[in-house]
């Protein structure tokens, strides 16, 4: 099952609307991250105990977080599941919109909001474009298992073809996340789980001891896709409808359950002084609200694919001295800690 890791500030965000205790049955702690430069000396660490902290981040696995909260969804009061059902259609009124169903059901919203992932169909007929950037990449996802325990360490390795993750889960098992040249898709899916532990060890090393089996793989192509807007008439974009980032950091979950909040923060603030919780000055305010944190966390995904790929000479060293001033200076490293655990403001 897919993983992800949800960073220190996103699991208080979760906490403070009562969500946390139905996850954390399944999660998985991360105490501490290893940063590193395949063949270069730059390594950072950063370690929850240098912050006080039970864990930087938690993993938790897709499949098993979705079903709790699915449940708990089930049981909030005021909320109404159409489920299965599919977006057949979108009317956009000056008072509302009226959403068609492909069972034929009609409802009625003052707002909309496309949750509906990359390329949102529902965002899409509204006349949301979007602008893309191929970053000549696929990722590979899988679990992994090793022959020494991770013991709550998390690992991200910059390699000259792309960037590998892995998060740790249940036992001697870790998610991968492995970023490869899309050029060479059809030659590594054809890998068999001996020529695939083969080479993941030959990049990852030997930290874990030997990468013993690997579970089911799936690939994806790696873009970078943004919204031209975030909102228009009675309709607010959020999560990778808005914007689709690379895997690098494990930066694009977080950002999206903060541009969740930060909506659900608007939007009270609105209904509670009376106004149109669909009026394009209450969406204009959380557009505006979210765009500096967007920004940024988009831009040091990028910039970070761009550093790190660039084989360039005088980038590698700058790079790795980079690395190497961060685990000698305890302010370097507080800075990057700081947005690994998602404390930045939204």
């Amino acid at each position: 099952a897919r993983a992800i890791a949800l960073a220190q500030g996103t699991c208080r965000e979760l906490t403070a609307i009562g969500v946390w205790p139905a996850l954390a049955p399944c999660v998985t702690a991360i105490t501490r991250v290893e940063v590193s430069d395949e063949g270069h000396l730059g390594k950072v660490q950063i370690a929850a105990g240098d912050y006080h902290l039970p864990a930087l981040g938690y993993v938790v696995e897709l499949h098993a977080v979705g079903k709790r909260l699915f449940d708990l969804l089930r049981q909030a009061p005021g909320v109404r599941l159409h489920c299965p059902a599919t977006l057949e259609g979108i009317r956009r009124e000056q008072a509302g919109n009226v959403i068609t169903l492909n069972n034929s059901v009609e409802l009625n919203a003052q707002l909309v909001v496309a949750a509906d992932g990359s390329r949102s169909p529902l965002a899409a007929q509204c006349g949301i474009r979007w602008r893309q950037m191929d970053y000549q990449q696929i990722a590979v996802i899988a679990n992994i298992s090793t022959a020494l325990p991770h013991s709550g360490d998390a690992f991200e390795r910059f390699a000259p073809h792309g960037p590998l993750a892995l998060l740790p889960i249940s036992g001697t098992h870790s998610s991968l996340v492995w970023c490869l040249p899309a050029a060479h898709e059809h030659d590594i899916a054809n890998w068999d789980e001996g020529q695939f532990c083969q080479a993941l060890q030959q990049a990852f090393g030997w930290r874990l001891g030997r990468i013993t089996a690997t579970g089911e793989r799936q690939f994806y192509t790696l873009r970078l896709r943004t919204a031209e807007r975030h909102i228009t008439h009675r309709l607010a974009l959020v999560g990778n409808a808005a914007q689709t980032l690379h895997p690098i950091a494990g930066q694009g979950f977080n950002l999206g359950l903060r541009d969740v909040m930060t909506l659900a923060e608007t939007l009270t603030q609105a209904a509670a002084q009376g106004e149109d919780i669909g009026d394009y000055a209450v969406l204009s305010r959380y557009q505006r609200r979210r765009q500096p944190d967007q920004a940024s966390t988009i831009g040091i995904t990028d910039g970070l694919i761009h550093l790190f790929t660039n084989r360039h000479l005088p980038l590698v060293i700058g790079r790795n001295l980079g690395l190497l001033a961060m685990a000698h200076i305890p302010s370097l490293r507080d800075a990057l800690a700081r947005k690994t655990m998602g404390w930045v403001a939204r």
